[in-house]
């Protein structure tokens, strides 16, 4: 999958095919389906299959202190949404001048003239121009007076309500994140720096990556199992967010501790793929039961990740 951020250097092959246009935050199996359908409607008009979005999301400029926390990065979404296999993805940059573009200046300069598309596919609460004065309607008669194909998708549903960003996002929040992994093409994944902390895990056996600058959505308190990932090595880890009540602290912190693991990760990116909530947060008696604890924490992570990534005890 080619990945553009500019248009003036977008390749003549890219152009001529089916578009899908949206913020495709957290690329859930929702839309998964709308690319199944985009890449079937490049097949049709014989061109690529290319998803259009945008970077940063556009309410953050219109109504910065209502922007939603965001569930992927730009590069992780790239990801994503080339293992879906499309053949290109436009990261287009949000300035005052694309907001202002009304709905027929939007589709005349980027779709038609841009994008030369053929086909288009969204969903039926599509939105777009200024205002988001264009809905699903407005694209239809623009696609027909143009002469490009236009597909409506409907929404998915699993266990009785949509799939949806904003239901992930809740999801996660209240630290369900094996549910969000099935509704998710990929298990919830964090990312940050690890910084130096306390050093109280090493002290105890069980040293810790304080991982900071999370820009991503960050989950309920409590312990999680996970798989943490670092120059492309993959390591299962014991993961806890929130505070160290055992040691009288109250501050929220992200701890990974990767099993099996005595690199110096200090400095390091580090990404985090979340798969199950182990247990809440709460203060021990004794250090000694917090080992024990920690103990279980670890044997049960290695059962929730390590058999599918080939760890053992």
């Amino acid at each position: 999958m080619k990945l553009i951020r500019n248009l003036n250097e977008l390749p003549s092959e890219l152009r001529g095919g089916a578009v899908s246009i949206g913020n495709f935050d957290g690329v859930h199996q929702g839309h998964a389906r709308i690319v199944e359908t985009l890449r079937a409607c490049a097949a049709t008009v014989g061109g690529p299959a290319i998803v259009f979005t945008f970077d940063p999301h556009p309410v953050r400029l219109l109504r910065p202190n209502d922007v939603p926390p965001p569930l992927t990065w730009s590069d992780r979404k790239a990801e994503l949404i080339a293992e879906l296999g499309v053949d290109g993805m436009v990261v287009y940059p949000t300035d005052e001048n694309l907001l202002a573009l009304t709905p027929q200046d939007f589709f005349r300069e980027i779709v038609v003239e841009r994008l030369g598309a053929k086909a288009m596919v969204e969903g039926p609460n599509f939105f777009f121009g200024k205002d988001r004065a264009g809905n699903i309607d407005v694209l239809e008669e623009l696609c027909g007076a143009n002469d490009i194909t236009l597909e409506v998708v409907q929404p998915l549903t699993a266990g009785g309500d949509y799939v949806s960003s904003s239901r992930i996002r809740r999801l996660i929040e209240t630290g369900d994140v094996g549910q969000a992994a099935k509704l998710l093409t990929r298990p919830y994944r964090i990312r940050g720096m690890v910084t130096h902390g306390a050093g109280r895990g090493a002290k105890i056996g069980f040293p810790t990556a304080n991982i900071d600058a999370i820009d991503t959505i960050l989950p309920g308190v409590g312990v999680y199992a996970g798989l943490a990932i670092y120059d492309n090595q993959r390591w299962p880890a014991a993961v806890n967010i929130g505070p160290n009540p055992t040691f009288g602290e109250d501050r929220l912190k992200v701890e990974a501790h990767l099993i099996g693991c005595s690199d110096s990760l200090y400095g390091r990116p580090l990404e985090v793929d979340l798969i199950a909530r182990v247990r809440e947060t709460r203060p021990f008696d004794s250090v000694d039961e917090l080992k024990l604890q920690l103990q279980k924490d670890i044997h049960f992570t290695l059962e929730r990740v390590g058999e599918a990534e080939g760890f053992s005890e």
